[in-house]
């Protein structure tokens, strides 16, 4: 099966995805997603932590307007959240592989990736997502 990102750059696929993320050349801060454009030169790209906790969340209930949601025409609502990278930064994602009430402040999450949409020539389009890390305690 041909996969693609969502957007180019903005995560490793495979067994073990990661974001790229960019840290800034002075002051260290962690970005996500990597800056492009000029301010692109005030940062190195870095692969940012796999696992986080949950910050804060959400359920996306109705389907987001088009452009730029340009998602499966069967809407279905999802957790969406705030994860936090340890010593990094917090990045939003969608939810996955819970119950919406089996979601809590502090639960201990993995990147994965997961099939969005289709191009016409049948190559997969992939986003990624947090879902719950049972090697982990919360």
């Amino acid at each position: 099966m041909n996969t693609r990102p969502i957007a180019a750059g903005l995560f490793d696929e495979g067994a073990s995805p990661r974001l790229r993320g960019g840290r800034h050349r002075q002051t260290g801060r962690f970005v996500f997603p990597c800056p492009q454009g000029g301010e692109r030169d005030s940062y190195d790209e870095v692969r940012l932590a796999s696992t986080g906790t949950l910050w804060s969340w959400t359920i996306q209930r109705f389907r987001p307007k088009s452009p730029p949601y340009t998602g499966p025409e069967a809407f279905e609502p999802f957790a969406l959240g705030y994860v936090a990278l340890a010593g990094q930064t917090i990045v939003e994602a969608r939810l996955t592989g819970m119950a919406f009430d089996a979601i809590r402040i502090g639960m201990a999450l993995r990147l994965t990736t997961l099939p969005f949409a289709t191009d016409p020539d049948g190559t997969t389009v992939l986003i990624y997502a947090f879902e719950p890390d049972g090697d982990r305690a919360s």
